[in-house]
């Protein structure tokens, strides 16, 4: 019997609702946040709609009220997310027909979801893919809660989003999404916030059982390289001569609800292979580059992106970083899909060359099989992408 039936069977059950949200370890997929929205755990101001709950997450909508902000901010453990915004809020305004957030200026909006959290899950937040390609740099925070986009087990309150937008100023309103988050399922024998993120030696096995099938294809096309982590390469040669995307300057702002709308070349500069295979990243500029490999997400696992990784240089490579299970998981390599790489060189020029590791996947298990994939089939912007802008843009 589906906890979804079990669910339907016991409304007024306590015991049973709680018992049948424990069970393995690892990030809840797609039945498993349904069953917590039916059991409250998840709450909204307006209806969870089918479209907002992904293969392994939950998009997260803005509400009606912003408040323009002076600085960002924790909050202590004794006080909420409103009570230490205090003082710095300069201009409090709502977003229902639309607002623009002007960039490099920090933002806090109250979300329409809410939670209720039993002891044994937690959640983790991260920006939606086509925020971060966009540089929009937003994270979660909530109610006496030290830390950011990180919700603990048993938390019960409302949820905001800091949003700042860095090289393009944006177009918001109600019930926009910018942030989506996971939801992870602990034993009572882990530590509070304990992963379930693979080893390497999974890792390789299952690239060598992945491979065997695909005809090559494991995690990703050819050799994977496996340290800490799925490590990927950047792509600096393309057959159409175009290399990725740098950012424009002074650009009008963007909708986020406006969905292939915008002529790309208003906005981005391409750039384009040249013979030695490589590039200098300018400091504090905004580029889209692509990965070497293509990379695959099976069924019943899903990965991260580690944004900084001072062992393979100082610059960010992602603010998205999350790929769902069934992400480029094809048999026919020419319908794989590479990742893509949000890339700001942080203080410094950086010199990368083709092929050169910038990047780290880490790989997770979800709690159960999945019974909903990425893919085309359920509106996946990115399946089978190779370089990519965000889906604002058309060709």
């Amino acid at each position: 019997m589906s906890l979804l039936n079990e669910n339907m069977q016991h409304p007024n059950n306590e015991e049973n609702r709680n018992q049948a949200l424990t069970g393995a370890s690892g990030i809840l997929p797609y039945s498993l946040i349904k069953t917590l929205i039916n059991r409250k755990k998840i709450q909204s101001l307006d209806p969870i709609p089918e479209q907002q709950i992904q293969p392994a997450s939950l998009d997260l909508r803005l509400g009606k009220k912003a408040y323009r902000i002076r600085a960002s901010f924790i909050p202590n453990s004794d006080k909420t997310v409103l009570e230490c915004a205090g003082d710095l809020i300069d201009h409090e305004f709502e977003i229902e027909s639309g607002a623009v957030l002007e960039r490099n200026c920090v933002y806090l909006v109250e979300l329409k979801e809410f939670l209720e959290l039993p002891e044994s899950i937690w959640a983790i937040a991260n920006p939606k893919s086509s925020t971060g390609r966009l540089d929009v740099f937003t994270r979660i925070i909530a109610d006496k809660t030290q830390s950011f986009d990180k919700i603990v087990p048993g938390y019960t309150g409302p949820l905001y989003a800091e949003i700042s937008p860095h090289k393009y100023s944006i177009i918001i309103r109600e019930n926009s999404r910018l942030s989506q988050l996971r939801f992870i399922r602990k034993n009572p024998s882990q530590l509070e916030q304990q992963r379930s993120i693979i080893s390497d030696r999974e890792l390789k096995s299952l690239h060598k059982e992945l491979s065997n099938k695909y005809n090559g294809f494991g995690l990703v096309n050819g050799i994977a390289r496996i340290s800490d982590g799925l490590q990927l390469g950047v792509s600096l040669s393309s057959s159409d001569n175009i290399i990725g995307y740098k950012a424009k300057h002074y650009t009008p702002p963007i909708d986020l609800d406006r969905i292939g709308y915008y002529n790309k070349n208003e906005y981005w500069d391409p750039i384009f292979e040249n013979e030695k295979k490589r590039l200098v990243l300018d400091p504090n500029e905004f580029y889209i580059l692509a990965s070497s490999e293509y990379v695959r997400i099976p069924a019943e696992y899903a990965a991260e992106m580690v944004p900084i990784d001072p062992s393979m240089g100082e610059l960010r490579v992602h603010y998205a970083g999350f790929f769902d299970p069934g992400f480029g998981d094809t048999e026919d390599l020419s319908k794989g899909s590479k990742g893509v790489l949000e890339v700001r060189s942080l203080d410094v020029p950086f010199y990368i060359e083709d092929n050169q590791i910038i990047a780290r996947l880490k790989y997770e298990k979800l709690a159960e099989p999945p019974s909903k994939l990425y893919g085309t089939d359920i509106g996946s912007t990115y399946q089978s992408q190779g370089l990519k802008l965000s889906k604002h843009f058309h060709d």
